[in-house]
């Protein structure tokens, strides 16, 4: 969007005038960067604007037009008339009053009709309405992105599925104590992740926010509340028999590498996947109570499945990276991505044919296998791996491949005849 489309939008005449409604395809994230350089901000100030939610103007972003400060950047909930304070942040970041405007006139912008926006549960939303000092924690954990939860959740599905005897549904009480497991270890890993990574997150475009990286939070408070994820962890660990227990405690010894990995080598995918499917083991630990030979071939397929969908995450961030000297499989495969991936892709499904071998599955998982299959040749075929916003839509689509081989593995499991029961794993 050009600045001068911009500054002619947002027209100061000394007061509370008018709401504009920006085009679709103007993107928040494009417009917070364009503020935080400085080209629509007067000095080193931005206004800040107090609303009521229960009344909204838009379902798109507004900005609001104030007296001499242009317009920083807010959500898309607006009052009717009631208590509009606009502060000014000055210099020293003291929030100070500028100007308190009661029963003010808004004037919308053309074609943009008060509507009441429906009640919202997303992650987004809980965090949006969150109070100020505890969203910097929540952005921290990446609450608001929960697809790394689910990545790191649906592996530990598919072992309790497997695991399960046959004839019968996975056990829900382990589902439920692995998903929020996977909740709480997602986000002491991205704590460890930005403490490591704090000053290469400052550098790249996509990170500098984070809390750490843009000084929201220290480094003690963030440490102080890992401390507290961690605890919530052992907690929920120590709810499973004693060989899981040990089992788990040793996948710190990887959470804390990861970080580490991308400065060394360029394989730091492979280090992240042995992290990221540990969950894999531990499921069918928690379920049969030891490791058995089909957790190989079902942890190798995690791994390359990692592979595959990491790498094509990181190609958003490659050009950062090649100028601050992180390293990635992104960097390493070059224009013969696409070509890796097929050969992740084919070893993947490959093993998760010989696991369910192994496991003496049905129909129903060698279907969802197939889809598995196909899902992956879309990804790859489809896939613009130039273009950051591409990159992100695919890598989320994998929580779909994930639920669809955990639905096949239940049906398997379920038309599994009983009598074979002891015989599946021999």
């Amino acid at each position: 969007m050009e600045a001068n489309f911009l500054l002619n939008k947002l027209k100061v005449v000394g007061q509370l005038k008018q709401c504009v409604n920006f085009p679709k395809q103007i993107s928040k994230k494009h417009l917070h960067t364009l503020l935080n350089e400085g080209r629509y901000r007067s000095g080193q100030s931005w206004c800040k604007y107090r609303y009521n939610r229960n009344t909204l103007l838009s379902h798109n972003w507004n900005h609001l037009a104030a007296s001499g400060v242009p317009v920083y950047l807010m959500q898309d909930r607006l009052s009717d008339h009631q208590h509009r304070d606009i502060y000014h942040l000055c210099d020293k970041n003291r929030l100070q009053k500028y100007k308190r405007l009661e029963h003010g006139l808004i004037l919308p912008a053309t074609n943009v009709s008060i509507h009441h926006r429906p009640v919202s549960f997303g992650t987004k939303a809980i965090l949006d309405a969150s109070p100020p000092k505890v969203q910097p924690y929540l952005r921290l954990l990446r609450f608001d992105k929960p697809i790394g939860t689910y990545l790191l959740f649906w592996p530990c599905t598919w072992s309790i599925g497997l695991a399960a005897q046959a004839g019968h549904l996975p056990d829900l009480y382990l589902l439920a104590l692995f998903g929020l497991g996977s909740l709480i270890m997602r986000g002491s890993g991205c704590i460890i992740n930005d403490m490591w990574d704090r000053d290469i997150d400052k550098k790249v475009e996509r990170t500098k926010t984070r809390p750490l990286a843009s000084g929201e939070l220290t480094p003690f408070q963030a440490l102080v509340f890992l401390g507290g994820n961690l605890s919530l962890a052992l907690a929920i660990l120590l709810q499973l028999n004693w060989n899981s227990v040990f089992l788990g405690a040793a996948s710190m010894i990887l959470v804390i590498a990861y970080p580490l990995a991308k400065r060394y080598t360029y394989w730091p995918q492979v280090v992240l996947g042995l992290t990221f499917n540990y969950g894999a083991m531990l499921g069918w630990c928690a379920v049969k109570g030891d490791l058995d030979w089909p957790i190989l071939p079902l942890y190798a397929s995690c791994l390359l499945w990692t592979l595959v969908y990491d790498t094509i995450y990181a190609h958003q961030d490659k050009y950062d990276d090649m100028l601050i000297g992180v390293k990635s499989t992104a960097l390493k495969f070059g224009d013969q991505t696409k070509i890796w991936l097929t050969g992740f892709s084919s070893m993947m499904i490959g093993c998760l044919t010989l696991t369910g071998h192994m496991c003496g599955q049905t129909w129903p998982y060698y279907t969802a296998v197939a889809l598995t299959g196909t899902h992956l040749a879309h990804q790859l075929y489809t896939v613009d791996l130039n273009n950051p916003e591409d990159c992100l839509k695919k890598f989320k689509s994998n929580t779909q491949l994930g639920a669809v081989l955990f639905i096949g593995i239940v049906m398997g499991t379920l038309l599994k005849p009983k009598e074979k029961e002891n015989e599946e794993t021999t």
